[in-house]
């Protein structure tokens, strides 16, 4: 039985994909599912992908297709494993040899749906210079279901899930968008039955120049809208919405008037920026219009903040933040 698939999306990665994949194969679980799937890369990826699945023929699975986006490559990868757990890595990337096994052991030990672990967060700069970068999102053990809304770290690279709770609950990444982690991730939720956490730094996370997320492209900022929508609609379809309305509220609002106004604010095109300013005005007087009175937001620091935006301040922010400089 294969206990662990790990699903590697990569498109172009030639750079850094040996380290990755080195990573990978000498992982000291045995009975562990390597699935890489070449988004159809242009450069040299699939040739050092063949040869590795040659050389590791017991362990490694190479997938192909047309390029479609990194969604689409990890719900093909959730598609085709075997395992009974599915963890996911970036092709630039790389993991601690023991990462695997111990997450699985404390899965198995604590009959856990769900595993978390710490990692570190490095900025690769010229002639590669590694600098390490505080953490972004709040990593910890969650004491309910609830408490997982409250700033996550929604990607999915730290993490090991059960095979058979997505596959069971229909839960992939949305295409042909980017934030799709947040999605998928607040989409797990409700099915989480028992979780766990290892304080271990497992995973070395790099900021690259070039990657998907850094590459900030303007038009990509307002894919958040369809994701957030993409969320709300799964919860409604699943009859999910009245019981987990208020942390979800919290969830969305946050990424909304935080992580959200802080990437609009960098667009460059004036009329863009102003567009996207006005669609997050209407997308919270549509479905949250009354987040203020949202109990997680009224006892929260960064709640203050929150309530205080409205038509008139949240230009100011814009602006402020616009201003602000970047890592």
């Amino acid at each position: 039985m294969v206990k662990v698939s790990v699903v590697v999306p990569v498109y172009n990665a030639q750079e850094y994909l040996v380290d990755c994949i080195e990573s990978l194969v000498n992982q000291t679980l045995d009975n562990i599912e390597l699935l890489f799937v070449d988004d159809g890369s242009t450069d040299n990826s699939s040739e050092i992908l063949r040869q590795y699945q040659e050389k590791f023929s017991d362990r490694v699975r190479v997938l192909t297709k047309e390029n479609g986006g990194q969604a689409s490559a990890r719900n093909l990868g959730i598609a085709q494993c075997k395992g009974e757990y599915i963890g996911f890595v970036d092709a630039d990337d790389c993991v601690e040899k023991c990462m695997f096994e111990k997450m699985y052991m404390l899965a198995k030990k604590e009959q856990s749906d769900y595993v978390e672990c710490q990692y570190q967060y490095l900025k690769v700069s010229g002639a590669n210079k590694i600098e390490k970068l505080p953490c972004y999102g709040y990593v910890r053990p969650y004491s309910d279901k609830r408490e997982m809304f409250i700033d996550p770290l929604v990607s999915p690279w730290n993490k090991l899930y059960r095979a058979e709770l997505l596959r069971e609950n229909n839960i992939t990444f949305p295409d042909g968008v980017v934030y799709e982690d947040t999605a998928f991730y607040a989409k797990t939720i409700p099915f989480i039955c028992k979780s766990s956490f290892d304080s271990s730094e497992y995973v070395y996370h790099f900021l690259r120049q070039g990657s998907t997320m850094n590459a900030k492209k303007d038009a990509r900022v307002g894919n958040i809208f369809p994701v957030i929508q993409d969320i709300l609609d799964f919860y409604k379809e699943n009859h999910l919405w009245d019981e987990y309305q208020a942390p979800l509220e919290y969830f969305c609002i946050k990424i909304l008037l935080c992580s959200s106004l802080a990437r609009i604010a960098k667009v460059c095109n004036p009329s863009l920026k102003k567009h996207y300013v006005q669609e997050t005005i209407d997308f919270i007087r549509i479905n949250f219009p009354n987040y203020r009175h949202n109990a997680y937001i009224r006892n929260s620091k960064k709640g203050i903040y929150m309530r205080c935006v409205n038509f008139f301040t949240i230009h100011i922010i814009v602006l402020l933040l616009g201003l602000r400089k970047e890592n």
